[in-house]
């Protein structure tokens, strides 16, 4: 193999200065891609995979950093790092379950330079970052020449490697609502030594009185897009919260999933993992 199957192609590098500048770059390009983290696009340029004419690093645009309170939600900049976001008090207090999520990325090294909005761009079905976006009902806040828009999670990934923003488009950050009262949990199962989730389930569930009041379940790799496991939480509703009859409530997660086989395990496998995942995640949730 020579050296041109292993180096990255010629393309023309911006570093902006901000958002403005980013999105001026990319709307003057044919196939431009942005620089978050790296953790993803770097080795798919190595590859050839993909093969940009214009290059745009974000790591100098400040304003795509950081944690900010907005009253009912808190916004995410999507140059937060996973480390970052794994240990920010606002974080930690008000969205645990994203905190949990973000410090379960690959490992110590991945996540002080992966970001957040590198990791939902990336749109990687196994990941568990959009299946926790969604199941928080997160929006997307995307950049582009005619200005901000938000995305909800349920709309923002549309297959592998796939997002609903456009070529000019900048992800901008995540708007996470705070969920008061409400309980969160996330479970994969990721077998030997694998970083990246076989099948995975995020749950929460509101209770009143012993009782499951609302319940919210996303699954991760059950199919081309994390998905909602609308069933399942149709089931849930007004269930005293007892471990075996959330575990019976489950046992609705594939129901419309799609998991794909392949080398992480075949369908059949997925569909049981889901199951038992799905189980496990309402039942932490609920502390029963």
């Amino acid at each position: 193999m020579g050296y041109s199957a292993v180096l990255p192609p010629m393309f023309e590098y911006v570093r902006a200065r901000d958002v403005t500048e980013a999105v001026q770059a990319l709307d003057g390009s044919v196939e431009g891609r942005v620089l978050a983290g790296g953790q993803s696009l770097l080795p798919l340029l190595r590859s050839r995979r993909v093969l940009p004419d214009v290059l745009v690093d974000l790591d100098g645009v400040a304003e795509l950093r950081g944690v900010r309170d907005e009253g009912a939600s808190l916004w995410i900049g999507a140059m937060t790092t996973h480390h970052e976001t794994a240990r920010d008090p606002l974080v930690r207090a008000h969205c645990p379950l994203l905190a949990r999520a973000a410090e379960a990325v690959a490992d110590p090294a991945v996540r002080r330079r992966g970001t957040l909005g590198g990791a939902l761009s990336h749109a990687d079905p196994a990941a568990d970052l959009p299946a926790v976006a969604l199941v928080l009902g997160a929006e997307c806040r995307v950049a582009g020449p005619d200005g901000e828009r938000g995305v909800p999670a349920s709309a923002f990934f549309v297959g592998p490697g796939a997002t609903a923003m456009g070529p000019n488009e900048v992800l901008t950050g995540l708007r996470v609502p705070k969920w008061p009262g409400w309980s969160f949990c996330y479970e994969r199962f990721c077998g030997g030594t694998r970083s990246w989730a076989v099948a995975g389930a995020a749950a929460g569930v509101r209770l009143l009185d012993g009782r499951v009041v609302a319940a919210r379940v996303a699954l991760a790799n059950t199919g081309p897009v994390p998905l909602r496991a609308s069933a399942v939480e149709a089931a849930c509703a007004g269930l005293p919260a007892r471990a075996a009859l959330l575990r019976a409530a489950a046992r609705a997660a594939d129901s419309g999933a799609g998991p794909p086989g392949g080398l992480d395990g075949d369908t059949g496998q997925r569909r049981r993992l889901a199951r038992v995942l799905t189980g496990r995640a309402l039942i932490a949730a609920a502390g029963v």
